[in-house]
Order: structure tokens, then sequence, then C-alpha cells
């Protein structure tokens, strides 16, 4: 099982690199990563998180789960959601369990990229799977939920980090 990078980390901070290769080693990182989540009761997880610096994440949430490879995002519906938000990769000090905060997300997103055997995907998204969708694509650039905290927010989730 892949171990779960946490805040401080560079590999979380770097954006990933495209997936050029659909072969047998990408099918059982897809299954590598899948399994890490749901160990963890993830909703969703990105390469990067187990150290892979991959443009690839894995979700199940809001009753859809499955991938997405080499991922673009495009904001179909760009009303503000103010929701609980939680990271695999931000876990408290004391508890090992991810720290939650109300972050912004987009309400609706689109999902296009390729599966794990280079078919094309494309997938609509609103609610919980919408915030999961661009949560994991954060990761893809660099970019934890933390990051889109306000400052005072953010200060105190990262005063509750290892």
């Amino acid at each position: 099982m892949r171990e779960i990078r946490v805040i401080g980390d560079p590999v979380l901070r770097t954006p990933a690199d495209p997936v050029t290769e659909f072969d047998r080693d990408l099918r059982r990182l897809v299954d590598e990563m899948m399994e890490a989540m749901y160990a963890a009761d993830g909703v969703g997880l990105a390469a990067p998180q187990i150290g892979v610096s991959r443009r690839l994440f894995v979700y199940d949430a809001a009753g859809r789960k499955g991938h997405v490879i080499n991922p673009e995002l495009t904001v179909d519906d760009a009303g503000e959601v103010l929701d609980e938000e939680g990271c695999l990769s931000v876990p408290g000090r004391e508890t090992g369990k991810p720290l939650y905060a109300r972050t912004p997300r987009a309400a609706g997103v689109s999902v296009s990229g390729f599966d794990r055997l280079g078919r094309p995907v494309r997938l609509k998204a609103r609610g919980l799977l919408a915030r999961c969708f661009q949560h994991e694509y954060d990761h893809l650039e660099g970019i934890l939920y933390v990051d889109r905290l306000a400052k005072d927010a953010a200060r105190k989730i990262l005063l509750q980090t290892p």
C-alpha cells in the first residue's frame, strides 16, 4: 500500500507531469490509488498524494466512481458554493485525520481526459462530485485546499498539522 504524503512534502506543491504511456504500470497505479483512497476513507485521491508526479486522480463520491488521466477542468457554473472540505494530505497533528474548513468552490464543472486504456472521458458534476473534481485537479497543479481559504482560516488549519 502506498503511503499518503502530507503537507510539507514538495511533491504536493509541484505541478504534476502529463501521463504519456497507457500501459500495465498505469493500470496498476490506478488500482493502487483506489485501494489507498478506500483504505484512508477518502472520496478522491490524486497521484501526487502518493508521491507520483503524474496527472491522474481517482474518485468515489456522490454515487459515482472512477478515474481521470490528464484531466482538463472547465467551470460550467461559477456560482460560489461554500462547504466543508478536508484533505488526506492535510491531517491533524493529534488525530491524523483530515482537517475540515468551509472552502469556496464553483457550483458546476466538467472534466475531460482519458481512462486507463487511453479512451476519452468527459464528466459533468455538481455538488460533492464537483467539489471532489476541483479538489483533485488542484492537487495536480500543486495547490492544496488551504490555499483557497481566507488567511485566518488557513492559518488555523496549518497550526494543527504535523
